[in-house]
């Protein structure tokens, strides 16, 4: 049996890729495993923290790989989350990471959104972050 290519899933892997790499380059690291962990923890801190309707609106926005990475455990009926500050976001990404003081959380979730807005072209999220939750959309209205 042979490998062919098929021009989705190609598609979905070079799109993930040069998501991974600018995460990399953003952050200064070479580990793309950790590049991945830091995408799935801010995605997944994000989407815990927003109404159903508002996870189905950048889900559908996401490249099909990231989407799954995006929707990986989720659980509707037990979403969002009440916290949505600032202070509790970035709490989670840090466990995420173990507390490691060498993990910054604000500038991971930065570097997420960087590349969300690099690459998400249409709806609210790309219209200034209008579906965040205040307290979250703070870090996406300050991205250079």
């Amino acid at each position: 049996m042979s490998l062919t290519t098929f021009a989705p899933i190609e598609t979905t892997l070079h799109t993930t890729d040069l998501w991974l790499w600018d995460l990399m380059e953003d952050l200064g690291w070479q580990d793309r495993s950790r590049a991945y962990r830091a995408l799935q923890v801010v995605l997944h801190a994000l989407r815990d923290r927003l109404p159903v309707e508002a996870v189905a609106a950048l889900g559908s926005q996401l490249p099909l790989l990231v989407r799954g990475i995006y929707y990986e455990g989720w659980n509707p009926s037990r979403r969002p989350l009440q916290k949505s500050e600032k202070e509790d976001f970035l709490s989670q990404i840090a466990a995420a990471f173990g507390n490691n003081p060498e993990v910054d959380p604000e500038r991971l979730a930065r570097a997420v959104f960087r590349v969300l807005k690099r690459y998400v072209t249409s709806g609210e999220l790309r219209n200034e972050g209008l579906i965040l939750p205040p307290g979250i959309r703070v870090l996406w209205l300050v991205i250079d």
